[in-house]
Parts: structure tokens; sequence; C-alpha cells
């Protein structure tokens, strides 16, 4: 029986490290200091959307249609993941984006005019 792989600490949430690696077929193990990809360190949630982004070919608008949620959720969610993999986000488009969807929200725009706003 596998389990998922823990990345962070169920005690203190700092990041772990791997100290061992075992191989079931010949019982090799290998002991050091093995860090985690970048990637691992990702929330399911967070990979299953990178999935299914590259299953897009990062189209956006097939994005949406496969998760059915709305183009500025897919901003944000790949904006999430930028973030999580240690590069900075733009926060004039974050600001920007929530503003235009507050507009919509509020019946100030209409959506085709918050879609050409988020475009530009």
């Amino acid at each position: 029986m596998t389990h998922d792989l823990l990345t962070s600490c169920p005690v203190c949430s700092n990041t772990l490290t791997v100290k061992r690696l075992h191989c079931n077929h010949c019982h090799t193990t290998i002991e050091n200091d093995f860090e985690f990809s970048k990637l691992a360190l990702l929330s399911k949630e967070q990979l299953q959307f990178i999935e299914t982004f590259i299953v897009c070919r990062g189209n956006i608008k097939e994005v949406e249609k496969e998760l059915g949620i709305s183009y500025p959720t897919v901003r944000g969610k790949l904006q999430d993941v930028i973030s999580a993999l240690g590069h900075e986000v733009a926060q004039k488009s974050i600001v920007d984006e929530r503003k235009i969807v507050g507009m919509l929200e509020r019946g100030e725009i209409t959506p085709d005019e918050a879609i050409k706003m988020l475009k530009d």
C-alpha cells in the first residue's frame, strides 16, 4: 500500500527532506539529504490545475471549460501556482483583475467590457 508523499512537517509545517531511498526489487538503499522538486511542493489542487492547464496547452478558454470556472479564477489559480513555485506575481495585475471583477459584479460594466479589459 502506498501513501501520498508528505512534503511538510505535520508538527511545525516546515519543508521536509528525504533521507533514504530504497529499491523494493533489489533492496538497495541510498541514504543522503535529498530535496523535493518545486513541483512536489505544490498542493494536490495546484497539481491538478497544472495538469489541466498543460493538457489544454495553456489555452485559458479551454481550462475554463474543462474546470467549469471563470477566466479570473483561472488566472488567480495560475498566479497562486506561480507564487508557490517561488516566483513573483505582478501585484498590479491581481489588483486590476479584482477591480474589474468587482465592477462586473456591481453591474458597472458588461461582461464583454470586462473581457476586453482583462485581455488588455
